[in-house]
């Protein structure tokens, strides 16, 4: 295994420079949500001329299982500014794509043996990033193009990261016995995504799933890698819209039903709801608008919310809270109330044994890598990586999700946003010689 490890290695330096060069290409047109179209196509163009079998659209995801999907127009004028742009390979932006059913996966069957999922996601935030000297990014050419969105968590160097797993992992392919699933996940920002992908039925014969993210040096971890973490928060987003029915508001104020009204009675409650003694929970109303001049009486609001727990069973008594609120506050003025679930995530945790294997192989195999102290850590926030571990772990596979630490100019979802690259080139070992340690068969 030595030997191998040694190849891999090799092979890495020799191509640190081309996925740099395809994280700052990527980082340049950022894409959002089921809009990852130049993206997908590249991602596809790339593991087709490596000899991966590749699926995409709703090969890739259940249509009807993808959450917060763009209107029709939206994803249009998206597909033509594509077009466009410079190193789209066109002859693979196929017409599903256009449609946003985005997201790739790869698969390579090395015969007999484990089933082994490695996920990367692959969407941008709608942000608009900065463009001053300061930026490295504005400095050196390659800020954001696509006005509102931005790569500021580092789904960019996810793409680069296992586009360079997928060359390896192809050109080592003899030293391994299983099967490769190469997840390319669009959507995990506002955790739409994923859901789409395990409804479309990819992981139900994996036995090993794991998923990485870049992590900030220095204010989770003491290391340049820990191999498993647990405690993403479940979460539920919440599209509410209110409808009411205009009137005047000086001449017949009686004949309206306010929908703002209801909406900011909703806003007040939704922010008082008692929090649950079983572990943390969460609220935020992050968008409300409604009305349209000052002597009418708005006939129409619609707000964006989102509800946590530190379990799924803690998210979900928030939610049922949270949609008993609107339907209550709508019903006080006269009005409908209608919500869509935008996205959705699920409570997380690592299995040992997996971490263990990780962490065994990174120490004998990776010396110039340092693992974390601690080696299942906390994590905060929401990640939909949640819903492929549960549905492995539920058929008896393992699952972990991983950081690899990296220096950082700005932090996460901030405008500032940038990353040492040299993340890149640490995160493809990681998962090649973790794939390598499932896959290895006796004689390696």
């Amino acid at each position: 295994m030595r030997e191998i490890i040694r190849r891999i290695n090799a092979l890495m330096e020799d191509m640190e420079p081309r996925l740099i060069a395809l994280r700052r290409s990527i980082h340049q047109y950022p894409e959002t949500g089921w809009l990852e179209m130049r993206t997908s196509a590249i991602i596809h163009e790339r593991l087709s001329a490596l000899g991966y079998s590749v699926l995409t659209g709703s090969q890739a995801v259940a249509p009807e299982a993808r959450m917060g999907v763009p209107d029709k127009e939206t994803l249009s004028a998206h597909a033509k500014a594509v077009e466009r742009q410079t190193g789209t390979p066109l002859e693979y932006l196929t017409p599903e794509m256009r449609q946003g059913l985005t997201g790739v996966i790869g698969i390579l069957d090395c015969g007999p043996g484990p089933v082994v999922a490695l996920r990367f996601d692959i969407d941008a935030l709608p942000m608009t990033e900065r463009t001053d000297p300061g930026h490295r990014p504005a400095r050196e050419g390659f800020a954001s193009r696509n006005p509102g969105m931005m790569h500021a968590c580092g789904h960019d160097a996810h793409v680069a990261i296992g586009l360079g797993v997928a060359e390896i992992i192809m050109a080592i392919k003899e030293h391994l016995h299983g099967t490769v699933k190469l997840i390319f996940q669009p959507a995990e920002e506002g955790a739409r995504g994923a859901r789409a992908v395990t409804a479309a039925g990819h992981v139900e014969d994996v036995d090993y799933f794991i998923g990485s993210h870049v992590a900030p040096t220095g204010s989770l971890d003491d290391g340049d890698v820990t191999a498993g973490t647990w405690g993403s928060l479940a979460t539920s987003k919440l599209d509410v819209t209110f409808l009411g029915e205009a009137a005047h508001a000086g001449g017949y104020p009686e004949q309206g039903k306010n929908a703002l009204l209801a909406a900011a009675s909703a806003v007040l409650a939704l922010h008082a709801i008692p929090r649950h003694s079983g572990g943390q929970s969460r609220v935020n109303v992050g968008t409300l608008r409604a009305g349209g001049g000052r002597n009418v009486v708005p006939d129409r609001a619609f707000m964006q919310v989102e509800v946590r727990g530190e379990t799924t069973e803690i998210n979900e008594y928030m939610e049922r809270q949270a949609r008993a609120i609107c339907q209550g506050a709508a019903a006080m003025q006269g009005c409908a109330c209608e919500i869509t679930l935008a996205g959705q995530a699920e409570g997380q945790h690592s299995d040992p044994a997996l971490i263990a294997r990780i962490g065994k192989t990174v120490t004998e195999y990776l010396p110039e890598l340092t693992l974390s102290s601690e080696q299942n850590a906390r994590n905060w926030g929401s990640e939909d990586i949640s819903i492929f571990m549960n549905r492995v772990q539920a058929h008896g596979g393992l699952a972990a999700y991983m950081r690899v630490m990296t220096p950082m100019a700005g932090a996460q979802h901030t405008v500032s946003f940038d990353m040492d690259e040299s993340v890149i080139g640490k995160s493809v070992k990681v998962f090649c010689a973790a794939a390598l340690e499932l896959m290895k068969g006796e004689n390696t």
